[in-house]
């Protein structure tokens, strides 16, 4: 399917997450008359009121009844069924659309830099392959093995070491504006930064339909010894509409100020994205 309506997917609406709410309270009352009625005639509600010691006694009753029949509370109110904003990034650009339902599917189990197939079966290691979808760029799949997803490894400057430049890069990541060419509304999160070995991968999402992209950069020692392998692709849908390839270049932009070898996507070679993307 197309990167389109989110009502496609199945998530809870308000509405639902109204009547959900209001059936957990129904329960929550319910369960606790239940309990209390479970105590001694001495103790019940309706029966001779009790002596100091004993309601002493009562209220330890009732206290611990409560707290059991209330313990579920937390679990419920964490889900995302209340509040679909506990998987927002606080650094979108702003908290409309925070009613409609959002798509941003599921993580890709194997992110990050992992022993790969190329299309003669020969093994090297890489960050995942793209598919077949014009959604997604990444510099470990070779021009000759799928040149329509293939974007150049960067390269940082030769005064600096590994280290060094994964701190800047993490610096100019973490420096990301979203919203920037009408992307990425949602904000962005740095999930894992290690500039000693090499790796960056960040989460961003668009604004009304919360679709998630993954982005990744990561040193690969037999790919060069001063290059950046990077990744960028969405996780829904079949088309991103220019999105991952606006990402990266906003990106590179900043590297190549800070006088790094950071080629961007070229919508020239890459035409079929363009055309599909209606970029063109």
């Amino acid at each position: 399917p197309l990167r389109a309506s989110p009502t496609r997917f199945l998530f809870f609406t308000m509405e639902t997450r109204k009547r959900t709410i209001l059936a957990l309270s129904k329960m929550l009352v319910v369960g606790t008359a239940l309990g209390l009625a479970q105590l001694s005639p001495k103790t019940h509600l309706h029966g001779p009121r009790p002596s100091p010691v004993a309601g002493d006694a009562n209220d330890d009753v009732r206290r611990s009844i409560l707290r059991k029949s209330t313990a579920g509370i937390p679990f419920f109110l964490g889900l995302n069924i209340f509040s679909r904003d506990a998987l927002a990034f606080d650094n979108r650009v702003n908290n409309n659309y925070m009613d409609r339902p959002k798509s941003r599917g599921p993580k890709p189990a194997d992110l990050g830099v992992a022993p790969r197939k190329d299309i003669d079966g020969e093994k090297y290691a890489g960050l995942k392959n793209c598919g077949n979808a014009p959604n997604c760029f990444c510099s470990t799949d070779g021009i000759r093995e799928d040149p329509a997803h293939n974007v150049p490894a960067w390269k940082w400057p030769a005064s600096m070491e590994k280290k060094d430049a994964f701190v800047q890069l993490i610096g100019e990541v973490n420096a990301y504006r979203p919203g920037q060419g009408g992307i990425d509304g949602g904000g962005f999160k740095v999930v894992a930064a290690d500039a000693d070995r090499g790796y960056v991968y960040a989460q961003f999402e668009s604004l009304k339909a919360g679709y998630v992209d993954d982005l990744e950069f990561a040193f690969v020692e037999s790919s060069g010894k001063d290059s950046v392998q990077l990744r960028s692709s969405s996780r829904v849908g079949y088309l991103d509409y220019g999105v991952n390839a606006k990402r990266i270049n906003f990106l590179a932009e900043a590297m190549r100020a800070k006088g790094w070898a950071a080629p961007g996507v070229d919508l020239d070679t890459h035409v079929n994205y363009a055309v599909l993307n209606s970029l063109v």
